[in-house]
């Protein structure tokens, strides 16, 4: 199975980031190929509604976004993880998924592939399972097959992440529901 991973951070080496490589490793562990996109080297222009994409299929005005568009629709699964701000996903993301319009109005090219959702706050009710709900209706939108911890909406993640056992475990959560759910062919 391929992964997509996002780490959707302003913040280079952040917990975000950190949290998509250990993730990343542990999917590898487990046989699966997986790429990361890190939004702390890419600057994704927010959305003008510009209407472009409908007739050329891809955002007129932001070649990164494209790229990253292009991973996703060869992506067997998505991870995406994020910071908290203020009990959301972080701006760079929500440009991001603003951005993917193209794949929906292309034929739904995200359509069946499985989602999975990692935020990570300042505490431990910090607006974490919020977040995963607002990422999953992202994936519901484009018609994806979500997965949980195999015990609630994703991963739920205190900063700092090395020190949040608790955390972890919901991270590995995710990762055990993609690797189960690569057996089985939910196109």
């Amino acid at each position: 199975m391929f992964i997509v991973g996002i780490s959707a951070s302003p913040r280079k080496n952040g917990n975000s980031e950190r949290i998509l490589s250990f993730a990343n490793e542990e999917l590898r562990k487990r046989g699966h190929e997986t790429t990361e996109i890190f939004l702390s080297e890419r600057k994704i222009e927010p959305c003008i509604a510009c209407g472009c994409c409908k007739e050329k299929g891809e955002c007129a005005n932001d070649e990164c976004a494209n790229y990253v568009n292009n991973l996703l629709k060869h992506a067997d699964a998505i991870l995406v993880v994020t910071p908290v701000y203020f009990g959301s996903m972080s701006a760079q993301l929500k440009a991001l998924f603003d951005k993917t319009l193209p794949l929906r109005r292309s034929g739904f090219l995200l359509k069946g592939k499985k989602g999975g959702a990692i935020a990570v706050g300042g505490s431990r009710n910090g607006g974490q399972e919020l977040t995963v709900k607002d990422i999953h209706s992202w994936m519901l939108i484009h018609g994806m097959h979500i997965i949980g911890d195999n015990n609630h909406f994703g991963g739920a993640v205190v900063s700092e992440f090395e020190d949040d056992t608790l955390g972890k475990e919901t991270v590995l959560g995710v990762v055990d529901a993609l690797s189960e759910l690569s057996d089985y062919n939910i196109h």
